[in-house]
């Protein structure tokens, strides 16, 4: 495929991703975020030169990507990099489209589904013999013998997984049963929940749970980087809000054991959980895009987004993989979220923590390493921002558009700047907002 030339070189970001964002725009590559709101905080740093406003994908998945095939034919746009949940489907379901003008670095749409569904993740597993817990459907499941978790069999709940959904909706279902031996849930009750036949996993007695993420290149290794996470959203689990960068010989022989088995391409962000009986790292899930910790590994020294930036324009020689070890980050509001967990969530497998203990952990970790996902003194304004927002619980979900793993940005957003809507592609352009300062 012919590539375009053209004196200035850019990169698509389809989301609030200030790590993204600011690891580019660092060096020197012109930032184009595409996003459904005119005032998402990452659009107000000085990293970013430009915001697009796009349909939401939640509320046509059709239109998002047509709108986001619409920026990919300007003829500086050279790639984009997955960001949402629905990124990964969206992109290897219409590579084709993608691909007259950009270059993605993503899987086919065979490969996406054997991650993005957890029961034929498990086959894969088993397979590439890695440690996963036994997972099943739901509607398999006659009796609970033994701990166990209900969730959803798909990463994205959409067309090509589920037929009772056209190619224009999709859901990503974040609900988590925890069943106890002998317990009977309401079936009805889960299938509604679920919005489709979900799995069953084996609960596994965690002594600790990991991150591992990867970029890789047809089966092969390009960068490789590993966190644990000592707090996540909840005391149950959830999303890392505070980690600190790690490596062990184990986990990465048997996370590069399943990705090769598969042949795997582009991102990888992969949780583990680290047996507490056995001791084995067990697989959870693969998510194919940039991780919500993206901006603990960054200051950790691996730079994904860069990384990406240079698999995808051709120039993968000049990736430096390595990382510093031992360097922890808090993503401020996800502790807040932890602590307010301790009163307000409930498991029948996972102890309570006392408040008051919870409360003093989270403030000492924070004086001790104050290292923080947006809180940067040379671009203050995003994080100022970004408080605003999630304070006065402006704009929906505009704050909350820099996580990329359970907290993106996919709600309603209408903006009052000065718009300009092209005809026929949905795309709305803010222009004049926010120019590098260099």
């Amino acid at each position: 495929m012919s590539k375009r030339v053209h004196a200035r070189e850019s990169v698509l970001v389809p989301s609030g991703n200030y790590t993204c964002v600011r690891s580019l725009g660092e060096r020197g590559v012109h930032t184009v975020m595409a996003s459904e709101h005119d005032d998402t905080p990452a659009a107000s740093s000085r990293f970013c030169d430009e915001l697009v406003r796009i349909p939401a994908p939640k509320d046509d998945l059709v239109a998002y990507k047509d709108a986001l095939v619409g920026i990919a034919a300007r003829p500086d746009v050279k790639t984009i990099i997955p960001t949402r949940p629905e990124d990964g489907y969206v992109f290897s379901k219409y590579l084709d489209e993608f691909e007259q003008y950009v270059d993605l670095v993503v899987p086919d749409f065979e490969t996406l589904r054997r991650v993005h569904d957890r029961k034929l993740l498990y086959e894969a597993a088993v397979e590439a013999g890695v440690p996963m817990p036994r997972t099943r459907l739901f509607s398999e499941v006659a009796a609970f013998d033994k701990p166990s978790i209900i969730k959803p069999r798909y990463n994205v709940v959409a067309g090509e997984y589920v037929e009772s959904y056209d190619p224009h909706e999709y859901d990503i279902v974040k609900s988590v049963r925890h069943v106890r031996p002998g317990d009977r849930p309401d079936r009805d009750e889960i299938y509604a929940e679920m919005k489709h036949d979900p799995v069953v996993q084996d609960y596994v007695p965690t002594e600790d749970k990991y991150m591992f993420a990867a970029l890789y290149d047809h089966g092969e290794p390009l960068a490789t980087f590993q966190h644990l996470q000592i707090r996540g959203n909840s005391y149950t689990g959830g999303g890392g809000v505070y980690r600190t960068s790690v490596y062990d010989p184990e986990l990465e022989s048997v996370a590069r054991k399943l990705l090769g088995h598969i042949d795997w391409h582009g991102l990888a962000c992969i949780e583990y959980l680290k047996d507490a009986e056995t001791g084995e790292f067990k697989l959870i899930e693969i998510n194919p895009r940039m991780w919500q910790s993206l901006p603990s590994t960054v200051r950790a020294g691996a730079d994904f987004p860069y990384y990406y930036w240079l698999q995808a324009t051709g120039q993968k020689h000049r990736i430096e993989p390595g990382y510093e070890l031992g360097v922890g980050t808090h993503y401020l509001w996800g502790e807040l979220g932890y602590v307010m967990s301790v009163r307000r969530d409930d498991s029948p497998l996972v102890e309570r923590p006392s408040f008051v203990r919870t409360v003093w952990e989270v403030a000492a970790s924070i004086y001790r390493e104050p290292r923080f996902d947006l809180a940067r003194l040379d671009d203050p304004v995003p994080f100022a921002r970004y408080v605003h927002h999630a304070v006065f619980n402006r704009g929906g979900d505009e704050a909350e558009e820099e996580s990329t793993t359970d907290r993106d940005g996919d709600g309603d957003g209408d903006g009052d700047g000065d718009e300009v809507e092209r005809r026929g592609t949905g795309i709305t352009l803010t222009p004049g907002l926010n120019f590098r300062g260099r």
